[in-house]
């Protein structure tokens, strides 16, 4: 694929499940995060991040990430990713049949220190016993880098921090690395830059991006790293959660917003649009939040709008 042709087909990793609703204070009932995970895995997707096995002093709203996991309907096929930062995670990863692990690193010193209390070396080598387990145990290992573009701390990150991370989760033998605006503060331009340096350590078609969308700029840097070769994109139903690590910062990008954008380039994502418009819907009235994406509630009232014509 060139740099300017655009792919046929994308890979949309919801992660509203657990990254979505990690930051909500008020607990959110294990029925509704379970039919949460249902109704994503029954829209198509073919991965979803549904739970996190953290201390639960740290993150109380993932406390019951065993439950969850117990709880859902599986569908064939569909990659359950949880989020595990320690053996003890592991452990409860593994005995919660998750079929992905993700272990989460930054590109900024100051904001690993702040986010989990290490330097960048300290974190990675933690994970490394995790690593070992999960390539031991058969599952599938992905590598998280916050701060990409940007850190709340320390400002500009260097492109070579990012690339030094990412050959770092490499020799750890993640299958898959995220490359994540953090913050929300990236651009376009500074997207291509970070993506194409990245891709020269490791094979682009296992690089995915994570952005929000605190500057309105989400999209823009999708379709930049949609240009870049990327094919692999994370997204939150309705917007969902954002960092409790990055002050300022507002939520993922949405998944109805990201899906929208793609049908409309042509790209096949094997998603059900309506679907998930519905699910935005659904979780939003279920946390008493507004529905952050601006396509899910402009299709929501043109969806009610046709059936109420419909049965009239």
């Amino acid at each position: 694929m060139s740099a300017t042709q655009l792919p046929r087909q994308v890979k949309v990793i919801e992660v509203g499940p657990r990254d979505g609703l990690q930051n909500e204070k008020q607990l959110v009932p294990l029925a509704t995060k379970i039919e949460l995970v249902d109704r994503l895995s029954a829209a198509g997707f073919a991965n979803v991040e549904a739970a996190s096995f953290v201390s639960p002093k740290w993150v109380p709203q993932m406390a019951d990430g065993a439950e969850v996991m117990a709880g859902i309907a599986r569908r064939p096929g569909t990659i359950y990713s949880v989020l595990t930062p320690n053996m003890k995670g592991f452990e409860g990863a593994l005995a919660a049949r998750a079929d992905e692990v993700v272990i989460f690193g930054a590109a900024s010193e100051a904001f690993s220190q702040r986010n989990i209390n290490c330097s960048i070396a300290e974190s990675v080598a933690r994970f490394a016993p995790v690593a070992r387990a999960a390539k031991d145990a058969g599952l599938r290992l992905r590598g998280a880098i916050s701060c990409c573009l940007g850190c709340p701390y320390q400002g500009e990150v260097p492109v070579a921090a990012v690339v030094d991370v990412v050959q770092r989760l490499q020799a750890l033998g993640c299958d898959e690395i995220d490359i994540a605006d953090t913050i929300g503060v990236g651009t376009a331009g500074q997207t291509r830059t970070v993506i194409e340096a990245a891709a020269k350590v490791f094979p682009i078609e296992r690089l995915s991006g994570h952005f929000h969308d605190t500057y309105g700029q989400a999209l823009a840097n999708i379709y930049a790293a949609l240009l870049s070769g990327i094919t692999i994109f994370h997204s939150s139903v309705a917007g969902l959660g954002g960092c409790p690590y990055a002050k300022g910062a507002t939520g993922n990008v949405a998944t109805e917003d990201v899906l929208y954008l793609l049908q409309g380039l042509g790209i096949e994502t094997g998603i059900d649009l309506e679907q998930v418009v519905e699910t935005g819907d659904f979780i939003s009235q279920a946390i008493g939040r507004a529905n952050a994406s601006r396509a899910g509630r402009a299709l929501l009232t043109k969806m009610r709008d046709r059936a109420a014509a419909a049965s009239a």
